[in-house]
């Protein structure tokens, strides 16, 4: 299971009330797709719609929210969202799609999630001064099942590094010793001004932003890139391995 792609199952409606059918719909979607052998449910997400939905009967939108709650207290896997719910006025589907999406994407691929324990990462640190109390526990689940791939190519000084994974790929690139504006959005959506310089046989770079401390060194030892990466007195590692 651990080798399949992470999928949330997301619901829009009314869900005026909640209903057993509509958790039996989790539940079916989720025994699809685990049947196909490519994928792994590790969250569903019920997104009641808001009051401005105008559909006749509506009751309000907090006792929607309450209620399916209440239906869902047996699950240990599907939650109630009310993000739709409080937003000014209806919110197309492809809207609240898009806002769960980007809301996994800034943690997937934050460096700082990396403390979270990847099972190729050994984590170590005392200050937990910077972890992301609105990071919600699927989002992390799902994190901790993506294994990342590195692609780096280099021409002198001049140095691009590749990281792919499943859900985004994040593009880094640099000239060696010289400071630049690292835009990270779709990562952790900050800015930080960027140092990539050698230290030895090692790239150490360091990024200077509203985060402490923050930067990651990476080296290489026979088939093995390592990947050090460190925030507020936090530091975790990552191992990647050579692929032929």
């Amino acid at each position: 299971m651990k080798s399949r792609i992470p999928v949330i199952l997301l619901a829009c409606g009314s869900f005026n009330p909640t209903t057993n059918m509509h958790m039996r719909l989790f539940e079916l979607a989720r025994d699809h797709l685990h049947q196909t052998g490519r994928y792994r449910v590790i969250e569903g997400i019920m997104s009641p719609v808001n009051d401005n939905y105008g559909k006749k009967g509506l009751v309000s939108a907090r006792h929607r929210v309450a209620m399916a709650k209440l239906a869902l207290e047996t699950s240990d896997w599907i939650r109630v969202d009310p993000w739709e719910s409080e937003q000014e006025t209806w919110t197309e589907t492809v809207k609240v799609l898009r806002h769960h999406y980007n809301e996994s994407l800034r943690v997937f691929q934050s460096k700082e999630f990396m403390r979270n324990k990847h099972p190729t990462e050994r984590s170590t640190g005392e200050s937990l001064s910077c972890q992301q109390s609105d990071v919600n526990v699927a989002v992390r689940k799902i994190a901790n099942l993506l294994k990342p791939d590195k692609e780096i190519l280099q021409n002198g000084d001049h140095v691009i590094i590749k990281t792919l994974s499943t859900f985004r790929n994040y593009i880094m690139e640099f000239d060696v010793g010289k400071e630049f504006e690292e835009d990270l959005s779709g990562v952790d959506d900050r800015k930080c001004m960027t140092t990539v310089s050698w230290d030895g046989d090692k790239l150490l770079c360091v990024q200077n932003g509203e985060k402490e401390g923050r930067g990651w060194t990476q080296w290489i030892e026979g088939d093995e890139m390592h990947l050090e990466i460190r925030v507020c007195g936090v530091t975790c590692k990552q191992v990647f391995k050579k692929v032929q």
